[in-house]
C-alpha cells in the first residue's frame, strides 16, 4: 500500500467489520490490518458461509475484538445483546466483502442472522463493498438491490472487473483495499473541509530537451499525495494535477497528469476560478531546456555539450496573484539549508496563506522519504518548526494549521 495511505492516529474510533462467504472473505484480514494499522479500535462479525472461507480465530488473532459469529454463539467479552451492540459502540459499519444474498437482506430489512441483525439496527455510517461472480452482480435483483442500498444511505464501494475465481472475467472483484480503507477512514474523520473545493499539486515536472532526455528532479508526489487524502478524508472535493509519478488514487478523487511545467501552469490555471483551496506541493521546474529537436542527440566526437534554458512560469505566483477574496493558498519550499529565510521571503512574494518549507539535504526530509522535518510559517506570524513526522501526520497538521487559522 503506498504511503499516503497509511494514515494513523485514529485512537478511540471503532469499526465494526461483517464478512460474508465470498472466496475474497481472505482479503477482510488485510482490512483489519489496515484499519488496526490506522489506530482504530476493531470488531468482526462472520456469517456462517464465510466461516467456511475464513476462520473467526484468524480474526481475533490479529486483534479484533469481539469477533461474533451465529446469533446465539457465546462470544467470550461480548453483550448478550451482540445484534445490537456494534450500534452502541461502534463509529462505522464496513461489510466487506458482501455477497449478494446479503446485499438482499440489507436492501430489504431482513435480519435472520447476526451480522443482518447488526446492520439493520447501526444508526451510523454504513460502508458496502460486494464481491461475486460477474453474472450475479449483473443480475436484474442484485442490480435493483444495490441501487436500492444507495437511497438507503449505505456508501457504496463499486466492485472491479479482472478476472473471478471461477474463470469467469467481467465486474464482480472485491474493490481494492485501499479504496475500502478510504471510505471507512472518511466516515469516521471530521468533516472539516466538506463542501470545499481543493487543488492540489504535486510531483515532479519533466521538461524534454531532445526525443529521449528530459530536465527534472526526483520529486516522488508522496508529499502532495498526502496533502491530497488528508484533504479529501476530511470531505473536501479533490483536484490533483500531477507531474509524473507512480502514485494512485481513490476513484473520487480527480487525476489530471501533466509532464511540463507549461501543462500544469495551464491546468491550474484553468481550475483555480472554481477552487476554494489550492496547495502547490509539486516541484516545477523553474527553467527548461531549449529542446534540440524531436530526435536523440548524437554525441559524435564531441568532448564537452552547452544546453540553454528558459524561464518556466510561476504557478504558484500566478495562483496567488489571480485569487478572489475568500480562497486560500498553501505552498511549498524544498530548500538546502535552513528553510525559514526562503519561507517568510516567498509567503510575501506569492500572496501565501501558509507555507510548509523542509530541507531536503537532512536525512529523513523531502525526497524519496517518507518522512519531513518541516517549518511551518502562516500569513497571522505564527512560526512552527515540526520534528521529522510521517508525511501523513505532516499533512493532517497543515490542514489543521490552515482551518484553525
Amino acid at each position: 500500500m503506498q504511503t499516503h495511505y497509511r494514515f494513523a492516529g485514529f485512537m478511540g474510533r471503532r469499526v465494526h467489520l461483517g464478512v460474508t462467504g465470498s472466496i475474497a472473505a481472505f482479503k477482510a484480514l488485510d482490512l483489519l490490518r489496515a484499519l488496526l494499522e490506522a489506530d482504530c479500535i476493531v470488531s468482526a462479525t462472520l456469517t456462517d458461509a464465510a466461516t467456511r472461507f475464513v476462520t473467526p480465530l484468524s480474526f481475533e488473532a490479529l486483534g479484533a475484538s469481539p469477533v461474533y459469529r451465529a446469533m446465539f454463539d457465546t462470544v467470550p467479552g461480548a453483550s448478550a445483546f451482540g445484534h445490537l451492540e456494534p450500534g452502541q459502540e461502534a463509529d462505522v459499519l464496513v461489510i466487506a466483502p458482501a455477497s449478494a444474498n446479503t446485499l438482499a437482506k440489507l436492501a430489504h430489512g431482513l435480519a435472520d442472522d447476526m451480522l443482518s441483525c447488526q446492520a439493520l439496527a447501526f444508526p451510523g455510517p454504513r460502508i458496502v463493498a460486494p464481491a461475486m461472480n460477474p453474472r450475479m452482480w449483473e443480475a436484474p435483483a442484485t442490480r435493483r438491490n444495490w441501487d436500492m442500498l444507495g437511497g438507503l444511505g449505505f456508501t457504496l464501494v463499486e466492485p472491479e472487473a479482472g478476472n473471478v475465481a471461477c474463470g469467469d472475467t467481467g465486474t464482480g472483484r472485491l474493490a481494492p483495499l485501499e479504496e475500502i480503507l478510504t471510505a471507512t477512514l472518511r466516515a469516521i474523520s471530521p468533516q472539516d473541509l466538506a463542501g470545499k473545493q481543493v487543488l492540489v499539486t504535486l510531483g515532479p515536472t519533466r521538461e524534454p530537451w531532445d526525443g529521449v532526455r528530459f530536465w527534472s528532479n526526483p520529486s516522488s508526489g508522496a508529499m502532495g499525495a498526502c496533502m491530497a487524502m488528508a484533504a479529501y478524508l476530511r470531505g473536501a472535493e479533490v483536484t490533483v494535477v500531477a507531474g509524473p509519478t507512480g502514485l494512485l488514487f481513490p476513484q473520487a478523487i480527480t487525476v489530471i497528469p501533466v509532464r511540463t511545467a507549461l501543462e500544469m501552469h495551464r491546468a491550474c490555471l484553468d481550475l483555480w476560478p472554481s477552487m476554494d483551496i489550492a496547495c502547490a506541493t509539486a516541484a516545477v521546474a523553474d527553467f527548461r531546456p531549449i529542446p534540440h529537436g524531436p530526435d536523440k542527440f548524437k554525441k559524435g566526437g564531441a568532448s564537452s555539450l552547452t544546453v540553454q534554458f528558459e524561464a518556466n512560469p510561476d504557478i504558484l505566483k500566478a495562483l496567488g496573484d489571480s485569487r478572489r477574496d475568500g480562497q486560500q493558498l498553501i505552498g511549498f519550499a524544498a530548500e538546502t539549508g535552513d528553510p525559514r529565510a526562503e519561507a517568510a521571503r516567498k509567503l510575501e512574494s506569492k500572496g501565501l496563506d501558509l507555507i510548509a518549507a523542509n530541507d531536503v539535504s537532512r536525512q529523513g526530509s523531502g525526497f524519496g522519504t517518507a518522512t519531513n522535518e518541516m517549518f511551518v510559517l502562516d500569513r497571522q506570524g505564527r512560526r512552527e518548526s515540526w520534528p521529522v513526522l510521517p508525511k501523513t501526520e505532516v499533512a493532517w497538521r497543515l490542514w489543521d494549521h490552515l482551518l484553525l487559522g
